[in-house]
């Protein structure tokens, strides 16, 4: 399926996509973007520079991160990326911490856009946003700009674990990036949880040695 420019029409204006990235794994933060090219830029980008966009999941790492260095060289292009973390995310739940940083990212793009802005967001509702919104199932298969923002949560967050990969050496974070993998599952019993991980959540917090 091939994204279109269809919503962000319909909306008018100056529309946002967002999306998230990280909401299933056991460590790390969940991390949102908001992307807004103005609409008669992005018919051209659509057939041109843009052309490779989709929903983040259906490309492979190495098109995600040359797609992701495209979208935010983009001239006229606003951008956002923020995150919640993992203390965040045992305090609040996944569902209220996704949409905290969704929007964080929302509200730094609307800082650098002005004016009024409208958010077209892939998914279910999201309470609490900035600027009205639309909600709109696999968006991120759908519409261009939720394409580049599920772009841009994905590649922030995979650098993210690479972080933590360094710092917390061990889990083989680069490789399974925070989902309860065999191997991930292997570390966190060899191991037990680092500061990285969400207590909250089935295998660590079924765990009694915290550190």
């Amino acid at each position: 399926m091939a994204v279109t420019l269809e919503y962000e029409q319909a909306l008018g204006g100056t529309v946002l996509g967002v999306d998230e990235a990280g909401r299933g794994p056991l460590a790390g933060g969940v991390f949102a973007a908001a992307v807004n090219v103005p609409l008669a830029a992005a018919c051209g980008l659509l057939a041109g520079a843009w052309a490779g966009v989709n929903d983040s999941k259906r490309l492979s790492p190495r098109r995600r991160e040359a797609l992701a260095a495209v979208i935010r060289a983009t001239e006229g292009c606003t951008w956002a990326v923020a995150s919640a973390t993992p203390a965040e995310i045992d305090r609040l739940n996944i569902l209220r911490a996704t949409h905290l940083a969704m929007r964080r990212a929302v509200e730094q793009a609307m800082a650098a856009l002005g004016g009024e802005v409208r958010a077209l967001v892939d998914g279910l509702p999201v309470q609490g946003l900035p600027c009205p919104s639309r909600n709109l199932v696999k968006g991120d298969a759908k519409s261009l700009l939720v394409a580049a923002a599920s772009i841009l949560a994905k590649t922030a967050r995979d650098a993210d674990c690479l972080r933590m990969d360094a710092a917390y050496p061990g889990y083989g974070f680069a490789r399974h990036k925070g989902y309860p993998t065999p191997e991930h599952l292997a570390a966190l019993d060899r191991l037990g949880p680092c500061p990285e991980h969400r207590r909250s959540f089935g295998p660590v917090s079924q765990m009694r040695l915290f550190d």
